[in-house]
């Protein structure tokens, strides 16, 4: 089982909870749902074994086990709602009321990418995600990929919007990718290039960092007024970056200030 990366994860919460104190509450939220997740994740690897599957790109939402997910849905919520922040647990505990029915079609509306899914509310559109990612991580390491090439702005493995960019240490410089927002996959993509609408013109991107926070930076597209943020491994190679990128809000306020759009929200809404 791919343990390793879950604990990395919660790690390096812990560490930057610690550090930086400006964000230690959702740190340390998250760092209590990774260890959820990661308890998912290897009772789903114990059902559903650990070989992998060749799958073509972009096919992993057409597969949905509801007999395998249901019966873990309500003991997550409940563990959710035990750690949630208050305004979320307040909604969780709402959701945790509701009958099995009502909570496998708002997983497989969330899944399934459906149309009805834009009636979710917020709080049921969040559960959903944390609690399907484990699964899409699992179905995603277990797969045997036929990839695309690099210069997707989605998923090309699930279709969903990137998290956060990468740069990772290549020769003289540092290579991009981006990571998933659901099933955590990293796909190449151009180092020059919105990562939203893929504006190539260096003229209409703009990029920002903070000193206190140097390896981490905005990257904001004028066309299309979205902004990612990157984590530059070659500047510490210590990072997570799903992680960090929770940690670094006062570079969310800087951009929404500005009035960009995150290509897609974290687990704490921003």
């Amino acid at each position: 089982m791919k343990t390793g990366k879950w604990e990395r994860r919660t790690e390096r919460a812990s560490e930057l909870a610690s550090s930086h104190p400006f964000a230690s509450q959702g740190l340390r939220f998250y760092e209590r749902l990774a260890r959820f997740q990661k308890s998912l994740y290897a009772e789903i690897e114990a059902e559903c074994g650990s070989g992998k599957e060749k799958r073509l790109s972009g096919t992993l939402r057409g597969e949905f086990d509801v007999f395998m997910l249901l019966p873990r849905f309500a003991p997550f919520v409940s563990a959710l709602e035990g750690i949630a922040p208050c305004p979320l647990a307040s909604s969780v505990r709402e959701l945790r009321l509701q009958d099995a029915g009502r909570w496998q079609r708002i997983l497989r509306e969330f899944w399934e990418l459906s149309p009805v899914a834009l009636n979710l509310q917020p709080a049921e559109e969040l559960v959903a995600w944390l609690f399907l990612q484990p699964y899409a991580e699992y179905l995603a390491d277990h797969s045997e990929w036929d990839y695309r090439d690099g210069t997707a702005s989605t998923c090309p493995v699930c279709g969903s919007k990137p998290q956060v960019g990468v740069l990772r240490p290549e020769g003289e410089g540092g290579k991009r990718s981006l990571i998933c927002s659901l099933c955590a996959m990293e796909w190449d993509y151009g180092r020059i290039g919105c990562a939203a609408c893929r504006e190539e013109d260096p003229q209409k991107l703009a990029l920002y960092s903070a000193k206190e926070f140097g390896y981490v930076r905005v990257e904001a597209c004028e066309s299309c007024r979205r902004y990612i943020k990157t984590v530059d491994l070659t500047k510490n190679g210590h990072a997570v970056p799903v992680v960090d990128e929770l940690a670094m809000i006062p570079l969310d306020l800087w951009a929404a200030e500005r009035g960009y759009q995150k290509i897609h929200p974290n687990l704490l809404g921003i």
